[in-house]
């Protein structure tokens, strides 16, 4: 069994931006920079066949490429606060994008969240952080950018859970072009 997701990983040069975002909260459980990504889908565990059919349908998307800004710091959990985010600036390519993904592995028959898409890259999590506090991180950072930067391909992802952070590696990736 795998545990699988779709993301588009983030250059080394928005990595190295986002890391100076990594401090001051006791309890922030920081991601690893090389895990620093925006996800599109999370398929979840699947075996070797559902492995074969993610890769399958991912290789039919056509969208074309487009750049992104991140923009804000927020947090997931109002009340018991989970996770820290930078923000994305809106862009109907990248929501494009994330239909197409989830419309592919949908009818391949994966049963993905339901969840609205909030695009974003979690930057740590959290357990045991007061709202206040998160709160209070989120507005002395909420004017953060950074970016554009271009978003030419996907990957699709496997996920090996870890004592402090999981481990991630690239299956498969799938370049977005102009030119299909």
């Amino acid at each position: 069994m795998q545990r699988l997701f779709v993301a588009i990983g983030v250059p080394e040069i928005v990595a190295d931006s986002l890391s100076t975002l990594q401090y001051g909260v006791d309890g922030a459980k920081w991601r690893p920079v090389e895990n620093l990504h925006l996800t599109l889908a999370f398929i979840g565990e699947t075996d070797r066949h559902g492995f074969q059919d993610a890769i399958d349908a991912l290789a039919t998307i056509d969208a074309p490429p487009f750049e992104l800004r991140l923009s804000g710091v927020g947090f997931f959990g109002d009340r018991k606060p989970r996770a820290l985010w930078a923000g994305v600036e809106p862009s109907d390519a990248l929501n494009h994008l994330q239909a197409k993904v989830e419309q592919a592995l949908r009818q391949t028959g994966f049963a993905l969240e339901r969840r609205k898409f909030k695009p974003h890259v979690t930057l740590a999590y959290l357990k045991g952080v007061p709202q206040s506090i998160a709160a209070q991180y989120s507005s002395e950072h909420g004017l953060y950018t950074c970016g554009p930067f271009p978003v030419e391909e996907f990957n699709l992802y496997s996920s090996q859970l870890g004592g402090d952070a999981s481990h991630y590696e690239i299956e498969a990736s799938y370049s977005i072009s102009s030119s299909k």
